[in-house]
């Protein structure tokens, strides 16, 4: 806790005060919201107001986390040690892999701000996913093909990847919450529909499966220019289906979704 009076602050120039606000830890933005709005300068007040509003941002991230935790507190009521959340990217693109993450998270684990990836920026989608592998009792990845995607059909591939997750982690789960599909696994499995937007450790892993696929489209846009996937990460978007017809397939198309294209 920073300590900070209206006296101290009135010797402080603008610039002063905003290097503190930057320094002050979340907690104290409520008493330092309180000192800085007694200040006489618009400057300060400005910041005070700033400071007001990262505050209630930051409160409404951790109350949604909350929430999101309730499902997991409950199972963890019921006698479960280790509960896993599985959730894929990818089912619906025309290009590249399906991608599911399994992640572990520790029991009191509480990241503001993990939600539904599809809701986050990709600035903060990474910073989140750095979080998360720092934290987590576990974390796996399974990948399946467009090949696997057009032998299997996409709903197999999606339930083989996840399967793959699960069974390269490091920890055994004893329950599984998956984003709305059901799976034959050895242990406990519960879907839960929506599964990724509110369930902690289904969106945690939303978060890790997205990162990981949209760096691997990264990689892939570099080895197949003119499709776009940098920007697409392999849906059919204009710019993608106009380079499949000047372009013809790539390694990575799924042959059984291009078929209306090429």
């Amino acid at each position: 806790m920073i300590n900070v009076n209206p006296e101290a602050i009135a010797e402080l120039s603008a610039k002063e005060i905003k290097a503190l606000v930057e320094k002050t830890p979340e907690e104290s933005y409520p008493a330092l919201a309180a000192v800085l709005a007694q200040d006489g300068r618009s400057t300060v007040q400005n910041l005070a107001a700033q400071v007001t509003r990262r505050w209630e941002r930051e409160e409404r991230l951790r109350l949604k986390t909350a929430e999101m935790k309730a499902i997991e507190l409950a199972c963890y009521d019921e006698g479960y040690q280790y509960i896993c959340g599985i959730d894929e990217v990818g089912r619906g693109p025309l290009a590249g892999p399906v991608v599911c993450a399994a992640v572990i998270m520790p029991r009191d684990s509480a990241i503001p701000g993990v939600d539904d990836s599809k809701k986050l920026s990709a600035k903060k989608r990474e910073a989140l996913n750095e979080k998360i592998l720092e934290e987590a009792l576990a974390v796996a990845v399974g990948v399946r093909s467009p090949e696997d995607i057009d032998q299997m059909n996409i709903l197999e591939a999606t339930k083989a990847a996840m399967a793959d997750a699960v069974n390269t982690l490091d920890i055994r789960p004893d329950l599984l919450l998956v984003d709305a599909v059901r799976l034959d696994m050895p242990m406990a499995v519960r879907p839960i529909v929506h599964g990724d937007a509110t369930c902690y450790a289904i969106a945690a892993a939303s978060i890790v499966a997205k990162v990981y696929r949209d760096n691997l489209m990264q990689s892939y846009a570099a080895q197949f220019p003119g499709y776009g996937f940098e920007k697409n990460m392999g849906y059919g978007t204009a710019e993608h289906i106009e380079g499949l017809q000047r372009q013809g397939l790539t390694p990575i198309h799924r042959r059984s979704f291009v078929k209306n294209f090429v």
